[in-house]
């Protein structure tokens, strides 16, 4: 499954804080720790070192792709058009016929979290709701079979 290339004002600005903070607060940290365990001597067996050159690979790869990442993602801003409708951005209440109720919100695939209500733009419950409005149905399929909501609530800020 391609990724969109969409990420919202707040997503962007922390992805571009964390290039920032990894190349020049944390490599320049860890540059020096292994430059101080390589003045030690042997290499093989200092755990600073090897850690060290380990986490810098780590930094180096992420680096690299956020570097990559923030050249071709758009940013998409809020726009009043978008109001009573759900689109990108958006924060959206949902219920079943079982009563349970779900919040989402709808962002890029760079900022899910696994701790939060985020879901990707690209996910079968984001297609099925982008465009909806107010009390519309959607259904979705999901592993245990389709599932129905009915949407409750559409806003743009945190609920």
């Amino acid at each position: 499954m391609s990724r969109s290339a969409y990420i919202t004002r707040a997503g962007y600005e922390a992805l571009n804080a964390e290039l920032k903070q990894l190349w020049k607060v944390e490599r320049p940290a860890v540059t020096q720790q292994v430059h101080d365990a390589a003045a030690l001597g042997d290499r093989s067996e200092n755990a600073d070192y090897i850690y060290g050159k380990r986490r810098l690979r780590e930094i180096d790869r992420r680096v690299r792709y956020l570097a990559k990442r923030l050249d071709v993602i758009t940013v998409v801003d809020y726009s009043p058009r978008q109001e009573g409708k759900v689109y990108f951005g958006a924060y959206v209440a949902l219920e079943n016929e079982r009563g349970e109720v779900a919040h989402y919100r709808i962002v890029g695939s760079d900022e899910i979290d696994a701790h939060s209500i985020c879901i990707s733009v690209d996910s079968p419950m984001a297609k099925a709701l982008i465009g909806k409005a107010v009390d519309d149905e959607i259904s979705v399929r999901t592993p245990t079979g389709l599932a129905e909501w009915w949407i409750t609530a559409i806003q743009y800020q945190p609920f």
